[in-house]
């Protein structure tokens, strides 16, 4: 997988912030925060589809049914629109953006109320670009080469992918051998099921599409699925979190 570099804006996201030095930042920030809600989840639901109203009563029904943590995919349409009406229906739910691939989307993500940034590669623009109190980069890696590069240019938990195509579960337990260290979330093709297994082998938590938003139900604009879905996910998370000991709180 090849690393995505973008040109330089010429400045921060946030004026007043400096490029990223470590991965020690202070407790209170909205990155720190952001980690802590996805390390206490276990979850991330993630989002992606073409019509922007289906997007909003899907993610509702999924917030209904439990989901703590979600991802809105930055392609669906008026993603920013559906981002800040979740985030001012659900204030205590933790919301991101998916595939973020350019500056711009980062910067309006965040002003929707994006507290978390996803890519499927890593992108050096926004990972030193992006404020640690205004929101958490969450790039995404493929090689141990991907992983310790990111993490030393100050990315605090990283995002294997396309996890299930390198070997799912096994790549996981592998990765976190040389790197129990380094936060990771595992994404692509996992089912709910598997949480349990991807967490009880070092993952921070692990991003559910699919599973959760279900293609016929979600062709079927089937919101009673969806909830069950989320609230099966949601407790498969939160238990497998608790039999880790990871549960942390500010």
């Amino acid at each position: 997988m090849l690393t995505i570099i973008y040109p330089k804006i010429g400045t921060n996201f946030n004026e007043s912030s400096s490029v990223k030095q470590s991965n020690s930042v202070p407790s209170n920030c909205i990155a720190n925060k952001a980690l802590q809600e996805i390390q206490n989840s276990g979850v991330i639901a993630c989002l992606r589809t073409q019509n922007a109203d289906l997007a909003t009563r899907a993610a509702r029904a999924a917030l209904d049914g439990g989901i703590s943590v979600l991802e809105i995919v930055v392609s669906t349409p008026d993603a920013f629109e559906v981002l800040r009406n979740l985030v001012h229906h659900y204030p205590t739910k933790t919301f991101g953006a998916g595939t973020v691939l350019q500056a711009k989307d980062a910067k309006d993500s965040i002003k929707s109320g994006a507290k978390f940034l996803m890519s499927p590669a890593t992108v050096m623009d926004i990972l030193v670009g992006v404020s640690e109190r205004d929101a958490l980069y969450i790039p995404g890696v493929m090689t141990p080469t991907e992983i310790l590069s990111a993490f030393n240019a100050g990315a605090k938990i990283v995002k294997v992918y396309p996890v299930s195509a390198l070997g799912g579960v096994e790549y996981i337990s592998a990765l976190k051998r040389p790197f129990s260290h380094i936060p990771m979330v595992a994404s692509q093709g996992v089912t709910i099921d598997l949480v349990g297994q991807y967490i009880g082998q070092g993952a921070s938590a692990v991003v559910l599409s699919d599973a959760i938003f279900d293609k016929e139900a979600m062709s079927q604009w089937n919101f009673d699925k969806i909830y069950q879905l989320a609230s099966h996910a949601a407790l498969q998370g939160k238990q497998a979190v608790e039999s880790q000991g990871q549960n942390i709180s500010c």
